[in-house]
């Protein structure tokens, strides 16, 4: 028995694909943090286990969802992803096995679709995420909003691919940008991570070359440049405002 677990906001023209994808799962619970755009209506059409939570985090949210689930095993999607028919069908037979020898989950090969690629080179390429868990045995950790599942046991990868659509606009990537980079200064604040100079100058350095030059993001014409330079911005910007926190003038001033 499987449970597919989403949470979401403000995802109604992503999730539809998003469920579809979970057709095999024997029930879908989806936590939906007070979506406008009738999200809400569309995950109606596919369970009737739809829940409303205001956002407690990533992490918190998502663990908050896997306590709703009614089976052991998990399938974790965020809305803007989906299986593609191949995955879900090597993931249906899998934890159909089960048996004493069965892995604790399954690694999931994610590529991201942007700027009309698919980003199979570069900085969000490899991918593999941990997705399909016995969640007796795991649950979510990770410091917001980079969120991971820690898991007691042995973990396999499937053939087939996660499909993931993240940014539907450079301008959205850009807001996501400044508010995910403000979630992890916070974060490392909370953590114990001082601000120091050297970071702020050469990690964003470092990330680029190893997204656009290591990781072959070149090979992406336009788009791959484009990921690489955002994600060394990404990186700049959570440093500089971990400098705000820890270092920077009064907020009034």
């Amino acid at each position: 028995m499987i449970s597919g677990v989403v949470i979401c906001l403000n995802e109604a023209d992503r999730l539809g694909r998003c469920l579809e994808s979970l057709a095999f799962c024997d029930e879908i619970v989806v936590v939906d943090s007070g979506s406008t755009d009738g999200t809400r209506e569309v995950a109606r059409r596919f369970t009737e286990r739809v829940v409303e939570q205001p956002f407690l985090g990533y992490v918190k949210q998502k663990n908050f969802a896997l306590e709703l689930a009614k089976h052991d095993w998990v399938v974790c999607l965020d809305a803007d992803e989906a299986l593609s028919p191949e995955l879900a069908q090597a993931l249906a037979a899998a934890i159909g096995r089960g048996g004493d020898g069965a892995p604790a989950g399954y690694e999931l090969d994610r590529v991201t679709r942007y700027l009309g690629v698919w980003h199979d080179r570069g900085e969000w390429y490899p991918d593999w995420q941990l997705r399909a868990f016995r969640r007796s045995r795991g649950h979510w950790a990770g410091m917001d909003p980079h969120d991971r599942v820690e898991l007691d046991g042995r973990v396999e990868r499937l053939p087939g691919r996660l499909l993931h659509w993240n940014y539907r606009s450079l301008s959205e990537h850009i807001q996501t940008t400044d508010r995910f980079s403000t979630r992890m200064a916070r974060s490392m604040r909370d953590a114990g991570v001082r601000f120091r100079l050297a970071d702020l100058l050469l990690r964003p350095l470092a990330r680029f070359f190893k997204g656009y030059v290591l990781r072959q993001g070149f090979r992406k014409g336009l788009p791959g440049f484009i990921v690489s330079a955002a994600t060394a911005y990404y990186v700049f910007m959570k440093y500089a405002k971990l400098w705000e926190l820890d270092e920077g003038p009064p907020a009034h001033e």
